[in-house]
């Protein structure tokens, strides 16, 4: 996979109607852009194998799913120790990959060294992740915790 991909004003059109509507046809995404359904699907498949589509996904409202309460937990891991063969991060990274309250979570720079969005059913479930789970990994030394009130902007589209 390439880390730079050159997009056209067609690329750029297949990627905003598959970001708006991901099961589109070849037919209707070829008309949408101005293509035969087949070029549409030549282009696709171009974009698939360059890596700048990275896959296809359903979207789910949380809610729907008893998963009332959304959080963005800032976490700050521990210092390495000389004798240790994985980094913190490292050791962090591999067991956030498991933790299904986890939506997304990404290192920062700054104060705190991560930051993780959450997605639970209620407080009780939100008390019991933070202090069954993350409070308990031995990377984690300490974590500050904001609760969604309202959404304001949500989204996955990129161009």
């Amino acid at each position: 996979m390439n880390d730079s991909f050159e997009l056209d004003s067609i690329d750029k059109r297949i990627i905003g109607a598959l970001q708006l509507q991901g099961r589109l046809s070849y037919e209707d995404l070829g008309s949408q852009v101005g293509l035969s359904a087949s070029a549409a699907l030549r282009r696709v498949r171009r974009l698939e194998d360059s890596g700048v589509l990275a896959g296809y996904v359903a979207l789910i409202r949380a809610r729907t799913v008893g998963l009332n309460l959304t959080a963005y937990i800032q976490v700050r891991l521990t210092k390495a120790a000389g004798n240790d063969k994985r980094s913190p991060l490292d050791l962090f990274a591999a067991a956030v990959q498991g933790w299904k309250e986890v939506i997304e979570c990404a290192a920062l720079t700054g104060e705190m060294d991560l930051l993780l969005k959450v997605a639970v059913a209620d407080m009780d479930h939100f008390s019991r992740f933070i202090m069954d789970t993350l409070l308990k990994h031995p990377s984690v030394q300490d974590c500050k915790t904001s609760f969604v009130m309202k959404p304001i902007k949500t989204g996955v589209s990129l161009l």
